[in-house]
């Protein structure tokens, strides 16, 4: 009998996806819920399971086809064949045939008659005793291995050196055409004229490669450009000073690694300062549905991830109920999911918030765009050490410059400056986040 591999249901809002890979070939044996197909959605990858035992039957569509809820993949065989094959193992099964044991003993020695043996008298055999003369005690010769003669230093040319200093050239890789090897200047200068050779991408691929865009990433254009469309979207910036949090985070990440067992990152930091901005600030934390502003009284915080098949946005769910220690496990769970290609649909939903690192990649400045249907998004970026004034005094301290992208249709200015300064203040007084205040 032939069991069905269906398209299962893929989560709120997506209706199809694109066959990415078969696990299994045709006429392989599967056993019951053994991954058979992986299926590429708008989000995530889903792997469609096997229904039951037997043998992939059929393959009803093929690799990089769109397939809908619902659809049929192909057919699973059940395992009566099998199942007969072993039965019949069973019955033809016999137990090996026990060896007799051998009650009699090996014998070790075999005895011969031996006759006419004439008797004799017994006499004492002495042996003779062995003298070594000129005896010397044994000493082993140590081999040592001739030294390797220390390369031989490139001769190189006053002007040739002072030439390679400026321009950072390599000289030993440069061969001498002088008298008896020196390296010139004019070797210098036909080095720095030599032709480099194209890029090892060039040479596999060519000028130019074609390469499909997933389906994951085909979503990210467009929601993206819808943000873009759609939205009234401004951005305002604002300037936080990291001291007195990598202050807190230096001295106490050790004792809080050791008892919670996950690093103390600044991400929980930015979580907790963002809850408190946003429970002064509904409207960042809203989002507009047709001709209505729905207010979330509850604060889901999407955390941006890169991974090798994209950006992808999984959800800390009720974070104001968290502690420093639960924001930074779950971080460290969802990101591993995501980068592990784990990430479910569940992960990736019900965000009111975004707040998306662009730090970690070195940059320095720039305007995150919305994550459609949140109306605000607030970007971190590297910490620079930079002059600034304080205490009316310059001095070197470590800056992060913050950028907080909003719909200006439902936020207005004053609440998004107010909220990104809620922020910088949270940060820059971490005593503050302890107090909710």
């Amino acid at each position: 009998m032939a069991e069905k591999i269906t398209v299962p249901t893929l989560g709120e809002s997506v209706t199809e996806a694109t066959v990415s890979k078969w696990l299994k070939t045709q006429g392989e044996e599967v056993s019951a819920d053994e991954p058979l197909v992986e299926l590429e959605t708008d989000k995530v990858n889903v792997e469609v399971p096997s229904p039951t035992n037997g043998v992939l039957g059929s393959i009803a569509v093929k690799e990089g086809e769109t397939v809908n809820v619902g659809s049929l993949l192909g057919t699973v065989d059940s395992s009566s064949k099998s199942k007969e094959k072993n039965i019949s193992e069973i019955n033809d099964y016999s137990p090996p045939k026990k060896k007799k044991k051998d009650d009699s003993q090996p014998k070790i020695f075999e005895e011969k008659k031996i006759s006419n043996i004439k008797k004799t008298k017994s006499k004492k055999i002495e042996m003779p005793t062995l003298k070594l003369e000129n005896e010397e005690p044994l000493i082993l010769e140590e081999v040592l291995e001739e030294p390797v003669p220390p390369k031989e230093e490139k001769k190189i040319s006053p002007a040739a050196r002072k030439m390679a200093s400026e321009t950072k050239v390599d000289l030993t890789t440069v061969q001498g055409s002088g008298k008896n090897g020196i390296i010139l200047k004019e070797d210098i200068m036909a080095l720095m004229g030599s032709k480099p050779a194209p890029s090892e991408r060039k040479i596999k691929h060519g000028p130019e490669e074609r390469v499909k865009m997933t389906r994951l990433r085909l979503t990210i254009a467009k929601r993206l450009k819808e943000a873009q469309e759609n939205a009234a979207m401004l951005t305002t910036f604002n300037e936080v000073d990291m001291s007195e949090v990598m202050s807190m985070r230096s001295m106490y990440k050790d004792d809080f690694q050791t008892k919670y067992g996950v690093k103390l990152g600044f991400m929980s930091f930015f979580v907790k300062a963002c809850v408190i901005g946003l429970k002064n600030y509904p409207a960042i934390n809203a989002e507009i549905q047709g001709d209505e502003i729905v207010y979330k009284n509850y604060y889901n915080i999407s955390i941006a991830v890169g991974t090798d098949r994209g950006l992808v946005v999984p959800v800390l769910r009720e974070t104001d109920e968290m502690s420093f220690a639960d924001i930074e496990k779950n971080i460290s769970e969802l990101s591993s999911k995501a980068r592990d290609g784990k990430i479910t649909i569940e992960d990736l939903q019900g965000g009111t918030f975004t707040i998306t690192n662009g730090g970690i990649y070195g940059s320095m400045l720039s305007t995150p765009i919305l994550n459609p249907p949140q109306s605000a998004v607030l970007g971190m970026h590297n910490i620079i050490q930079r002059p600034v004034v304080f205490n009316n005094k310059v001095e070197i301290r470590p800056i992060m410059y913050l950028a907080l992208s909003y719909d200006h249709r439902i936020i207005d200015g004053k609440e998004a400056v107010s909220f990104l300064k809620i922020v910088k203040e949270s940060l820059e007084q971490p005593k503050r986040l302890f107090l909710n205040i």
